[in-house]
């Protein structure tokens, strides 16, 4: 109780000593037993306060009802991402609009396409780092490789048992986590159909609610089909700033679903 209480007093600025103040000659109206408890109550609930907040100063905690710094992000992008206007735009629009919602219905699911190179994997940093400090090295940030974590096929059964448990459990924990999958292209079918039931418009799924996950799938599917597009308009004489993302919905999707290892 002491130390609380101490700890409260050297959080206190020259307001709240004056709200002291122009509060002595109230307490005199108060029982001196009532004024013990108010007080012992207070400093309490300001330990306590105090504490988590001290706590999360040395350690990691999820935030969960932390908002996105939006001008942080796009300037980010806008300074880092060359080349890559749609990726920025579209990004910048769903992360705002998720993170802004207080109450959404299913989680954010984001799909990263283009080859090697074209900084899928850069933009999944950026993306980690805004939404935990400490990023893709951040407890509530999880990153699967699929020739790493996934490389045999014959144990696909074992590997969605595996894949189900690591995301309710870190759900769970941090229902603002972020979950990151790599070469999806290269994922055995099968195994992405592990989180199927946890990407849609379910309330709970086993008593565990993934509407404030986020999800990111990158894939070297359709990186032909949108380089095709790249250089189509460039012999129109068009900029690569004019390709919209309807120029590129249609094709991607045909891209993908042709792919065996997309499902």
């Amino acid at each position: 109780m002491w130390r609380a209480g101490r700890l409260r007093r050297g959080r206190l600025g020259r307001g709240a000593a004056l709200g002291l103040l122009l509060a002595v000659h109230a307490v005199a109206a108060f029982e001196p037993i009532s004024v013990g408890i108010a007080i012992g109550a207070a400093s309490a609930l300001t330990g306590y306060l105090s504490y988590r907040d001290l706590y999360c100063r040395f350690a990691e905690c999820c935030r969960e009802e932390q908002r996105l710094n939006a001008s942080a992000l796009k300037l980010e992008l806008e300074e880092k991402l060359f080349g890559q206007h749609l990726a920025t735009e579209v990004i910048l629009k769903a992360l705002t609009g998720f993170k802004n919602n207080k109450n959404p219905k299913k989680p954010l699911t984001l799909s990263l396409h283009g080859w090697a190179g074209t900084g899928k994997n850069f933009v999944s940093q950026i993306v980690a780092e805004n939404l935990h400090s400490k990023g893709l090295k951040s407890n509530f940030v999880h990153l699967f490789v699929s020739t790493l974590h996934f490389p045999h096929e014959q144990q696909i059964k074992l590997y969605q048992d595996q894949l189900q448990g690591w995301i309710r459990g870190n759900v769970s924990a941090c229902a603002s986590s972020v979950f990151i999958f790599d070469e999806m292209d290269k994922l055995h079918p099968g195994v992405i159909d592990a989180i199927k039931p946890f990407l849609d418009y379910y309330e709970q799924v086993d008593g565990v609610s993934y509407r404030k996950a986020i999800f990111i799938f990158l894939s070297n599917a359709g990186g032909d089909l949108i380089t095709k597009i790249a250089l189509d308009f460039w012999r129109a004489g068009r900029k690569r700033e004019d390709i919209q993302l309807k120029d590129l919905e249609p094709v991607l999707s045909v891209g993908v679903f042709n792919n065996k290892h997309n499902t």
